[in-house]
């Protein structure tokens, strides 16, 4: 049985991963407290001991508007320590899965944005992401680079939860319709690199960057309204508070967003022969997931 190595298994993708990969593979599921990516000395033991032959790196410093006060640690978990893991993986022969964001693009495409277009992130988090990404590159080990977007899922801190959450004591909530996305569940990510790592001497041949998001695309308000009408629906008990459509100037934070940020998939499924389902059906399960 394949030996995977799984960082930051305590979030909601890293669990997700370690979930859909147990009973398939031998899985080392190392959460912060084991293995902590602004411990470069911790990380090099940590894969040594293991000795893996897939690493699934699910950990990273996503806290995008902290990280503009904090772009040092945010650095060294989003950059230094991807390319220490990537080294790792090329000397024992592994195959690193990577996860990156949409990010490194500024937002002002009119299509969803391909790997080969022009990068430029708008903050500390988008910037520290993309270095990481070239660490990896650079390292010349096998690798599988992700870039997703709008992740959420049953645990951690995502949108989803947060809206069922104010949802509680808020009659009213105001969101977000001028950004544009891709809201992609952990659970559809991890499924894909169960597919990756099932395929994993065929991947090795075409490896690289790839974009992984859910199908289709929708804006902060409507993926709210979309979260209450399907627990309204599947929950009679549920009352959904009404929700007001805003700018992103009506909502300010320290970090910018980019306004547009959907992610083609056809590389993706070219290249691997993955297909991610539409984000509707990705939330469908995972608001099915939360009973």
């Amino acid at each position: 049985m394949i030996r995977v190595l799984v960082t930051g298994a305590g979030g909601q993708v890293g669990a997700e991963v370690a979930r859909e990969l147990a009973g398939h593979a031998e899985v080392v599921a190392h959460e912060r407290a084991t293995l902590a990516l602004a411990r470069p000395d911790e990380i090099v033991g940590r894969i040594r001991e293991a000795r893996p032959e897939v690493i699934v790196n699910a950990a990273a410093y996503t806290a995008v508007d902290r990280a503009e006060t904090d772009e040092e640690l945010a650095h060294t978990v989003n950059a230094v320590a991807p390319g220490i893991i990537a080294g790792e993986a090329k000397r024992a022969g592994a195959l690193l899965v990577h996860f990156s964001t949409d990010y490194v693009f500024d937002g002002t495409a009119t299509r969803p944005y391909v790997e080969t277009d022009a990068v430029n992130p708008l903050g500390a988090y988008g910037r520290t992401k993309l270095a990481g990404e070239r660490a990896v590159e650079a390292s010349g080990c096998a690798h599988v680079t992700l870039r997703t977007s709008w992740v959420y899922g049953a645990r951690g801190k995502n949108f989803m939860l947060t809206m069922l959450r104010l949802a509680a004591t808020h009659p009213e909530l105001r969101v977000v319709n001028d950004q544009r996305g891709a809201p992609t569940s952990s659970a559809q990510l991890a499924r894909l690199v169960g597919h990756i790592v099932e395929r994993g001497d065929a991947v090795r041949e075409r490896g690289g960057l790839y974009h992984a998001s859910a199908g289709g695309e929708t804006t902060w308000f409507e993926f709210a309204r979309e979260i209450f009408a399907i627990r309204a629906r599947t929950q009679p008990a549920f009352v959904a508070p009404r929700v007001v459509p805003i700018t992103t100037a009506e909502y300010p934070l320290p970090a910018r967003r980019p306004a547009y940020s959907v992610l083609s998939n056809a590389k993706l499924a070219a290249g691997l022969g993955a297909h991610i389902t539409g984000w509707r059906e990705g939330l469908e399960e995972a608001l099915s997931g939360l009973g």
